[in-house]
């Protein structure tokens, strides 16, 4: 019997975690505990576009299976016609039962830290900051009844990501004044009484808000090292859009000091990451952070398709390090994918071809690498996700060393004016020779650039379901 592919699974991707139905958008509450990854995620429960936003959840074992939970936090009614929308933030491992929410003893309780934003029909009346705990591992949820524990007076004042800090005891929340490019940086003995300490902001990107900010230590490559790391969720080297900027520092307890950046850092170079934060409470033996990016774009975020009742989703988890060039560090970002994941590794000299049916058998859902030698050529074009009158446009030219995805002819993209579009990101070959790892997954497409020194991120919707991948050189 043949099996015919609807338009709904043709779009829905296998192996990036997407929720079974309604709106999602950032990350949340990324923590683990007792062998689970916990992905909370800002979720409206009742339809597909933003609105009436409560946290979603899912486990994994792997950070590659995911099993999706019943709604964590949930939007509130206030009494006086108000309602309280769970915006951004974190959750942590509150071991030393430092809040006193939990039974004496107790080394399990997760604490939710985030943003409560009140409102009225067509009005906005504040944003401050606010908890939630679990004594359940985080299946079911009670809100602090002494909420908010940090407002500052503000109606944008959101997204804490908090760590522990050991030396001293306390708890160190990071939090933006979004319309004001401004970090604060607040300490806590308890998780309920904060106090402030710095601030670092006005540099860098600031063609968008600022939201979603994480600190988080990252070791260097090849050594014993490591620096801070302050990402920020912003805008793009192209107006308009969004990205993840970071800056690379010292953090002593109080304050961020940045190394010196002569340019703006991304995280992701494509239209669509943002709102990544890393894990906390990892295990021992895992010594580098683990990100998660929400994969869509806020200038058509509410218009891409969702034919079968879902509107956005996740990246893969991504593993960082490190690693130094000149007199500054830069990101590096390893994807965590299956073993079992379809995948095809080739070695291409100029006048050897890539035309490949991995697409046709696996559904559009593969890993693809490919270890460039670009010889004396100029260039090449690498044609993904082609059907007869489609593809996506992985272009490399050699005397501009400029790398490029388009995905202006890529299928379906008449749903939003802004969809259409080129990024193009300066990429140095090392020794003659690109390394790409590209991870298709039906409508979403990760390339990591030499080892992940450079990675993009695209939506894209193919008209048809089966397609090949076709590499042209450019002599």
């Amino acid at each position: 019997m043949a099996i015919v592919q609807s338009f709904a699974q043709d779009f829905r991707p296998n192996y990036h975690y997407t929720p079974p139905k309604n709106w999602v958008n950032d990350p949340n509450g990324l923590v683990y505990l007792d062998g689970e990854y916990h992905l909370f995620y800002q979720y409206n429960p009742f339809g597909d576009k933003w609105g009436h936003m409560s946290w979603g959840h899912a486990v994994s074992k792997d950070l590659i299976k995911w099993e999706t939970l019943p709604l964590a936090l949930p939007e509130i009614q206030n009494g006086d016609g108000s309602t309280t929308m769970i915006f951004s933030g974190c959750v942590v491992v509150d071991s030393f039962n430092t809040s006193g929410l939990f039974k004496a003893g107790f080394k399990k309780g997760l604490i939710a830290v985030f943003t409560s934003h009140v409102s009225k029909p067509g009005q906005d009346l504040a944003q401050h900051q606010s908890l939630a705990y679990s004594s359940d591992k985080g299946r079911t949820w009670k809100y602090f009844d002494k909420n908010p524990v940090l407002d500052i007076g503000l109606t944008n004042f959101r997204d804490p990501n908090v760590i522990w800090w050991p030396s001293e005891k306390k708890w160190i929340m990071t939090v933006v004044k979004p319309l004001e490019y401004i970090v604060q940086f607040y300490s806590s003995k308890d998780l309920k009484k904060w106090t402030f300490m710095s601030e670092f902001g006005k540099q860098g990107d600031m063609t968008k808000i600022w939201e979603c900010p994480s600190l988080v230590k990252i070791p260097i490559v090849n050594t014993a090292e490591t620096k801070w790391v302050l990402m920020i969720s912003s805008g793009h080297r192209q107006a308009g859009y969004l990205a993840m900027q970071y800056f690379v520092g010292d953090f002593d307890g109080n304050s961020f000091k940045p190394q010196k950046q002569n340019e703006v850092f991304y995280v992701d170079e494509g239209k669509d990451f943002y709102a990544a934060v890393p894990f906390y409470n990892l295990p021992k033996n895992q010594k580098n952070p683990i990100i998660i990016g929400w994969t869509n774009d806020w200038e058509y975020a509410n218009d891409i398709p969702a034919p079968d009742g879902y509107r956005g989703g996740f990246s893969v988890a991504r593993k960082l390090s490190l690693y130094k060039t000149g007199n500054t560090y830069k990101l590096q970002q390893q994807p965590i994918i299956s073993e079992k994941l379809t995948k095809e590794e080739l070695f291409l000299s100029p006048g050897y071809s890539l035309n490949s049916k991995l697409g046709e058998k696996t559904a559009n859902s593969y890993a693809l690498s490919l270890d460039i030698n670009l010889g004396t050529s100029k260039g090449f074009d690498l044609e993904l996700l082609k059907t007869a009158e489609h593809y996506l446009k992985l272009r490399y030219d050699v005397a501009s060393n400029m790398l490029s995805l388009d995905r202006i002819n890529s299928g379906k993209t008449d749903f939003h004016q802004r969809f259409p579009s080129v990024e193009s990101v300066k990429v140095m070959p090392e020794k003659n020779k690109l390394r790409l790892d590209i991870l298709v997954d039906r409508t979403l497409v990760e390339v990591y650039v030499n080892g992940g020194k450079v990675v993009l991120t695209d939506l894209v919707f193919p008209e048809r379901l089966k397609t090949v991948e076709v590499l042209k050189w450019r002599e």
